[in-house]
């Protein structure tokens, strides 16, 4: 990652500019709302520290940093968590590799976690794993980490694609981590890729009582892949996914603690659909 590059002055400004825009909108229920940034990951690679500042400006309240914040220094780890002190918007959580939570791994990602303040350090892929007996040492790989995170204060985290959501030999891997995992190992929820495949998301959630403490509110629309305004292309709310429900069981069963934006891209630049995410966000929950 590119840390110290500029973010071009017309595009940081407009951004800027734009941001009472959202902030007019009313705000959200008790849930933080906050966004995952590789959602802006093309501005994060032209400078860190300014899109935080924008990401804060438009009335975000939390930052998810994703896989090359591990590859920072422990001097630019600080000069982001200023950022964030100075700015008023917290990190909760951070994406990690697989290999961040192995014994050689795990100590960097607490050092770094607790440094930027975070409570979870979510393993955002397990890299290839076959049948369910992989599946558990997935879980196994999170149990055993958690023996480490937590006298540090930290959680582990899980963060689910569609693969842990289509059968394996007759079970969800989803539900192999979660039986093969401790409670207090949280069960960081991506809805689109649920309901893309076809499961009922408000199901897993009440399926799982207290454990899903984070969920990244990707929208989703059936389209052919090449259409640029459908599958993970449209912007928050704007696809097939039940938000309110799944708010309300979240909310009243999940433990829900604080959401997260996630896009995988738009119709407009990174900045402007973080934007307009936050402001269909804030109408959806007004």
């Amino acid at each position: 990652m590119t840390m110290y590059g500029s973010v071009s002055r017309r595009r940081f400004l407009a951004a800027a500019a734009a941001a009472p825009l959202a902030l007019a909108a009313p705000a959200g229920k008790s849930v933080p709302i906050g966004i995952e940034l590789y959602s802006v990951r093309d501005e994060m690679t032209k400078d860190t520290l300014a899109t935080v500042r924008a990401i804060a400006k438009m009335g975000y309240e939390v930052v998810e940093f994703y896989g090359p914040y591990y590859a920072w220094t422990p001097e630019f780890v600080k000069d982001v968590r200023k950022v964030l002190d100075d700015t008023g918007i917290r990190c909760n959580s951070t994406h990690n590799d697989a290999k961040n939570f192995r014994p050689e791994g795990i100590q960097k990602a607490i050092d770094y976690n607790k440094t930027l303040g975070a409570k979870y350090v979510v393993m955002a892929s397990s890299g290839n794993v076959t049948g369910l007996d992989g599946w558990k040492g997935v879980g196994n790989t999170l149990t055993l980490a958690m023996e480490k995170l937590r006298p540090a204060g930290l959680r582990a985290g899980y963060h689910n694609h569609q693969a842990e959501f289509k059968l394996v030999d007759g079970k969800r891997p989803i539900e192999v981590i979660a039986a093969n995992t401790p409670k207090d190992v949280m069960l960081q929820f991506d809805v689109g890729t649920c309901v893309e495949v076809g499961n009922d998301p408000v199901a897993w959630i009440n399926a799982n009582p207290g454990r899903i403490n984070s969920c990244h509110l990707k929208d989703w629309a059936p389209g052919a892949p090449a259409d640029k305004e459908k599958g993970y292309r449209v912007l928050f709310g704007e696809g097939v996914v039940p938000w309110q429900k799944i708010f309300a069981a979240a909310e009243s069963t999940g433990g829900a603690e604080f959401y997260l934006i996630e896009q995988e891209g738009s119709r407009y630049p990174s900045l402007e659909t973080a934007q307009r995410c936050l402001a269909n966000y804030k109408k959806m929950r007004a």
